[in-house]
């Protein structure tokens, strides 16, 4: 029997984190361990605040088949910039070290996190090992940080843009999650060789997460516990991070005031999240309630506790970033208001598969109208609306679909480092069936 490739994940978020990256990246690993001898080296748990239990510098693990190198970080506090260069700096040293300690490996799959650097691992990686390097985009960086005026500092952002430039051009191919992404790709290097890149959509995992009615024992109970009961829930489930807005998107909750049966309802853990703790607070607002993460387990039906979710972008990130928050909401089958700039990756899944609504960013007054909007639908029709988007997900957007492309890439980059002319017109053909 042939011996399998290997395959070296850095990836930063990995089981049992519950970042959306980390969920994506267990599967997609999962699901080609059989195809794969499978490395990966990640950071100890910790997105959602989860204790450090990593006592070595280095420490091993293992998921099924799947070598996992742990490495020990510094806490870090999200809403301080040093702690978070801290923590992202420590990373990318250790990673480093930890990569070069592996023996031979003929891939290395690293992502666009920690920004610009995660791809910089497998720079790195690629000239030392004399592996070839596979480099999956989830945000483009600095066009992201410059999107929210991370700093004023423009030869920081001119810095980082050239290296990862270098990163792109230096991989032997792109993987980019939005069709949008490809036009930053492009610019990029408007002027010289376009690198080989590949789309390849995020996912949920369709089979997992269903449409459930409010009546569901489990999701009453949740709207029970939460005083959610016969409200009309407008949710936002995931990262309240800096990229967002949601701390000016959650001020619309005041002319909500007179409205009882309207409860606007942000599950997770962010940068943002204290100051929009705060802003409710000031306002004394009654309509808004903040949870944590949920369980992996339980995201099933806390997402069905909603009437509406929120899907939002800050503007200038059209082909910088794509929330995958989406799948999930489709595949809940849930009516989506998408916050989102035109022609980015988001505003073509709501509007070619008909399941919700979509506002520009920063219109405030227009989001608040769209509430309005959905809530005055009847419920049939707000039904009829959600399950077009699982339609649509069962149709374009399953994880098999995704997995599969993967699959497909990197065996092509594994074994030539090239894709070969037949297997791209595979992965193009898988790509066409998505994005029709």
């Amino acid at each position: 029997m042939k011996n399998k490739k290997k395959i070296t994940f850095v990836i930063n978020y990995f089981y049992p984190d519950l970042a959306a990256t980390s969920q994506l990246m267990t599967e997609l690993t999962t699901s080609i361990q059989k195809d794969f001898d499978i490395t990966v080296i990640a950071a100890q748990p910790g997105y959602a605040g989860e204790k450090n239990k990593v006592k070595k510098l280095f420490e091993e693990d293992y998921l099924e088949s799947i070598k996992i190198v742990r490495i020990k970080l510094p806490q870090v506090d999200k809403n301080s910039k040093i702690s978070r260069m801290r923590y992202i700096f420590s990373y990318f040293a250790l990673a480093n070290i930890a990569l070069l300690k592996e023996k031979k490996t003929d891939v290395i799959f690293t992502i666009s996190q920690p920004p610009v650097l995660g791809g910089l691992i497998g720079t790195i990686g690629k000239f030392f090992k004399r592996s070839r390097h596979v480099y999956s985009i989830h945000d483009f960086n600095p066009e992201q940080a410059e999107a929210v005026s991370y700093t004023n500092k423009q030869f920081i952002f001119d810095i980082a843009r050239a290296v990862d430039k270098l990163n792109c051009r230096y991989a032997d191919h792109v993987l980019l999650v939005g069709r949008d992404m490809a036009g930053t790709l492009e610019k990029r290097f408007a002027n010289s060789k376009i690198p080989d890149y590949t789309v390849i959509s995020n996912w949920t995992n369709e089979s997992e997460i269903l449409p459930l009615d409010k009546s569901n024992a489990v999701v009453k109970d949740f709207q029970e516990k939460n005083g959610l009961l016969d409200k009309f829930v407008v949710m936002y489930s995931g990262n309240l991070g800096l990229y967002y807005d949601l701390e000016n998107i959650i001020k619309i909750a005041r002319e909500f005031r007179g409205e009882p049966d309207i409860i606007f309802l942000f599950i997770g853990e962010g940068a943002v999240k204290k100051k929009m703790q705060d802003y409710v607070e000031e306002n004394n607002l009654e309509n808004v309630l903040f949870l944590p993460y949920q369980p992996k387990d339980f995201i099933p039906y806390s997402l069905n506790a909603a009437d509406i979710h929120l899907v939002v972008n800050q503007k200038g990130i059209k082909g910088v970033s794509v929330p995958s928050k989406i799948y999930g909401v489709f595949a809940a089958g849930k009516p989506v208001l998408g916050v989102v700039e035109k022609e980015s990756e988001i505003d073509r899944l709501i509007l070619e598969s008909g399941a919700g609504m979509v506002v520009d960013p920063q219109n405030y007054e227009s989001i608040a109208d769209s509430v309005k909007l959905f809530y005055k639908m009847d419920k049939d029709t707000l039904k009829e609306m959600g399950l077009k988007g699982r339609n649509y997900l069962e149709n374009h957007l399953t994880k098999e679909t995704s997995i599969s492309k993967y699959r497909e890439t990197l065996k092509s980059v594994s074994d030539s480092g090239k894709i070969h002319k037949q297997e791209e017109e595979t992965i193009r053909d898988l790509s066409d069936r998505t994005n029709r």
